[in-house]
C-alpha cells in the first residue's frame, strides 16, 4: 500500500525559501498525479499545486503562481514543492496527496484519495 511522508517544513523569514519533499512508498507512485495542499489555522485545506504522472503538466493556485514550483522524481518516488519569496500568508501545514482514480478534478480535496500527515511551514515577517 502506498504511503506518503512529507518533510522539509520549518521556520523561515519572509522572502526566504524552502523545499518540501513528499516520499512515497510503493511501486506504482509514478502512475499517479500528485498534489500539494495547505491548511492554515481555522481555515479550509486549499489547493496549492498539482503535477501529472509524467511531470508534463502542472497547475498552481493564483496565490503561489510564479513563486512555487512543483516537480517530481519518479525514480526516487518523490514529489517536491520549491517555495520561493515566501510570505507570512504562506504559513500553514502543507500536505501532499495522490490522485489514484483520475476522477478528472484538479483543485478539490475530494479529487485526491491518499494523503500524507503534513509538514508545518511558518513564515515570519
Amino acid at each position: 500500500q502506498v504511503q506518503l511522508v512529507e518533510s522539509g517544513g520549518g521556520l523561515v523569514q519572509a522572502g526566504g525559501s524552502l523545499r518540501l519533499s513528499c516520499a512515497a512508498s510503493g511501486r506504482t507512485f509514478n502512475a499517479y498525479p500528485m498534489g500539494w495542499f495547505r491548511q492554515a489555522p481555522g481555515k479550509e485545506r486549499d489547493f496549492v499545486a498539482r503535477i501529472s504522472s509524467a511531470a508534463s503538466t502542472t497547475y498552481y493556485s493564483d496565490s503561489v503562481k510564479g513563486r512555487f514550483t512543483i516537480s517530481r522524481d519518479n525514480a526516487k518516488n518523490t514529489v517536491y514543492l520549491q517555495m520561493n519569496s515566501l510570505k507570512p500568508d504562506d504559513t500553514a501545514v502543507y500536505y501532499c496527496a495522490a490522485d489514484r482514480y483520475y476522477g478528472g478534478g484538479i483543485y478539490n480535496i475530494r479529487d485526491y484519495d491518499l494523503w500524507g500527515q503534513g509538514t508545518q511551514v511558518t513564515v515570519s515577517s
